[in-house]
């Protein structure tokens, strides 16, 4: 699966019902054109809240065609009938979590460091996250990581996700750098109309440009 596009991460969400409402405004109309997947992280909600949302957002993916993707759960997207996990450096051996997941997706965060992002590949990472490549109101004290680093990485050959403070005004720099994908939460989800936020997020890949020298 190549991805390439709009890569949302859902906000953290006390409210069930709200959460998927959110998603289903941003995905309706959209979805799956100029979609690389959706993330489900909620980092407020318990166990069984997260078993319940992402059976829900497993639903509402297939509905709209776009991949889902579990954050830091290889046993949840298992149960959730998602179509992969995503791993930070902290979230278990990335190898076993190939070897559990079969065919489905997994990606790796490598944050500002190509080294981390060539044993992600070595391993079996079908995609790597590189950032925060702007200061990010979700995590703050994020390590910093530049623009340059996605040209370094093309020779991987898997493609890239750029994260971390990105906009509708900033996203054009990270998209010319080389970047696959941008992920993006309150960017999305905290717009007046999360569709036709959507909408333009994905339009800036239908001109893509060259990645820079």
């Amino acid at each position: 699966m190549k991805l390439a596009g709009l890569y949302a991460i859902t906000p953290d969400a006390a409210d069930s019902h709200a959460l998927i409402e959110r998603v289903r405004k941003a995905m309706h109309g959209t979805a799956p054109r100029g979609w690389a997947a959706l993330q489900y992280r909620n980092k407020l909600a318990g166990a069984g809240q997260r078993a319940a949302e992402a059976r829900a957002l497993a639903g509402l993916c297939t509905v709209y065609g776009v991949p889902l993707i579990i954050n830091d759960d290889v046993e949840l997207a298992l149960a959730s009938g998602a179509d992969g996990a995503h791993l930070g450096s902290h979230d278990g051996d990335l190898a076993q979590a190939r070897a559990r997941l079969g065919a489905r997706l997994v990606g790796a965060s490598c944050y500002d460091r190509l080294d981390l992002a060539r044993r992600a590949v070595a391993a079996g990472a079908d995609y790597v996250a590189f950032g925060s490549v702007f200061p990010s109101p979700t995590k703050p004290a994020a390590v910093r990581t530049p623009l340059a680093i996605f040209g370094q990485a093309r020779a991987l050959g898997v493609p890239l996700v750029a994260i971390g403070g990105i906009t509708l005004e900033n996203a054009t720099e990270v998209i010319r750098a080389g970047a696959d994908c941008v992920a993006v939460i309150s960017a999305l989800f905290d717009a007046p109309d999360p569709a036709a936020r959507a909408r333009t997020f994905a339009e800036l890949f239908s001109t893509r440009m060259s990645p820079a020298a």
